[in-house]
């Protein structure tokens, strides 16, 4: 058995509109748009012109500064329009889908425990899946050359109304096990899966074939406990100079079917959730869906603020807008530009607080109805332990954003910058009185160490 871990720092926000145990498979949309914008650093090259057919699995471009890497059509039909911004950078790829039923580019059928780790990563880098595994520190697509520490998978997720992974991989346990074979053969004896510890996991070590024992570990605790950051951190540190790559459950399927399947089926379930859901649930869908097909009709009247991802990490997005790659859940809350009467004066019951400035700590299990209201803005950056309460790292989260603001990479190196990411730090900038960005302030002192490091 693999490391047994619980984490007490940390915190579990709990939101009304958690989506039931109810799946649903919606139709192609009219439209699909692939988005480079979703592949962090990736200078796209055009494979494909407008009007030209493509299958489903088909490379539509590829990266400029490694060109084995490229991004496949997740449908097949009739390239409709390519929408560029300023400086004629590419935004989206829209396809138009074929209504009679997709078409594929076809591999042979193959079980990638017979294969060699050269014929994996070729066949990965043909089918359009390498871009799933990515890399820490940096949080881009891994490079197919490099040789990674470890790869890491978070069978679980805590984020606020994330949905239930467990669930989701009940669906197509053949292809996560087939995808968990295909990733073992690229770090032999370094594959490590982690999972919900206490009684509340419905997947055990039986589930995982061909793992060692010693490379299944539990974690129990409060968000962010499912964060693959975190995770890594108390497994194998990430030094300088050291990779290490991971990959989402959900994109360990789609590998799967590349090898079981032989072909880029680019489906995923996606949870809508949150409190402006009339009934929050699971969709399966295509990646690149137009989120209409998932939203409209089934969302409550007002101001709304929608979400691709968590309300910690997530970005904001719209009806009009398309699935992003990585994408495995929808939030929807109110859009709270309203005034607030008398503010913090209230009493305040029904507001969420993890100190006791208001009484509705006395009820640790209840559920709220959160908007976007962030109750103030930008103020000085005060040291007040809030940061160490959520933050369950050995790291000390103010010294190292005050190393970033100064720009000292020695010193930032010394506070762990490599194992670090935005999301990590979500939790900190959730709870911060003074309404700094944090993940702002992550996100480019890890662009600066890259750059200048």
């Amino acid at each position: 058995m693999g490391k047994a871990i619980k984490l007490r720092r940390g915190y579990d926000i709990n939101l009304v509109g958690k989506a039931g145990y109810v799946l649903t498979s919606l139709p192609v949309s009219d439209v699909i748009a692939v988005k480079p914008a979703d592949f962090k650093l990736v200078v796209p090259k055009l494979l494909v012109e407008v009007g030209q057919e493509v299958l489903a699995g088909q490379p539509v471009f590829y990266d400029k500064s490694n060109q084995a890497i490229k991004v496949a059509s997740p449908v097949s039909g009739e390239v409709a329009e390519v929408v560029r911004g300023e400086k004629r950078r590419i935004l989206e790829i829209r396809i138009i889908p074929d209504r009679a039923g997709l078409r594929y580019v076809s591999y042979p059928q193959v079980d990638p425990v017979g294969l060699s780790r050269e014929a994996i990563v070729e066949r990965l880098l043909e089918g359009g899946c390498w871009n799933y595994i990515r890399q820490r520190p940096y949080t881009l697509i891994a490079t197919p050359e490099d040789t990674p520490k470890g790869i890491f998978i978070s069978c679980f997720d805590t984020a606020p109304l994330a949905p239930d992974i467990e669930y989701i991989l009940d669906q197509e346990k053949e292809n996560f096990q087939a995808g968990l074979d295909a990733l073992h053969k690229l770090a032999p004896g370094r594959l490590h899966v982690s999972l919900r510890g206490g009684a509340d996991s419905r997947i055990n070590e039986a589930d995982l074939a061909d793992i060692p024992s010693e490379n299944i570990h539990y974690f129990q605790g409060p968000h962010p406990a499912g964060n693959v950051g975190v995770q890594i951190h108390h497994l194998s540190p990430i030094r300088k100079d050291e990779v290490v790559w991971y990959v989402q459950p959900q994109d360990v399927v789609i590998m799967g079917r590349l090898f079981r399947e032989g072909r880029y089926r680019a489906e995923r379930i996606v949870a809508l959730t949150g409190s402006c859901v009339k009934e929050p649930q699971y969709y399966r869908v295509l990646t690149g869906q137009k989120l209409g097909t998932l939203l409209d009709g089934r969302l409550a009247e007002g101001k709304l603020r929608i979400v691709q991802g968590n309300i910690l990490t997530g970005v904001t997005s719209s009806s009009e807008d398309f699935l992003s790659h990585y994408c495995n859940q929808l939030t929807v809350v109110p859009e709270g530009d309203e005034p607030e009467f008398l503010g913090w004066l209230l009493p305040g019951v029904n507001k969420l607080s993890l100190s006791r400035t208001y009484f509705s700590w006395l009820f640790p299990k209840r559920s709220y109805q959160l908007d976007t209201n962030m109750h103030g803005e930008e103020r000085a950056f005060v040291m007040t332990g809030q940061y160490d309460q959520v933050l369950p790292m050995d790291i000390m989260p103010v010294v190292l954003l005050k190393a970033i603001l100064a720009r000292d990479i020695e010193r930032m190196e010394q506070l762990g910058i490599y194992e670090v990411a935005e999301e990590d730090f979500a939790l900190c900038e959730f709870v911060c009185t003074s309404k700094i960005e944090v993940q702002r302030i992550i996100s480019e002192g890890l662009e600066y160490v890259r750059t200048e490091g």
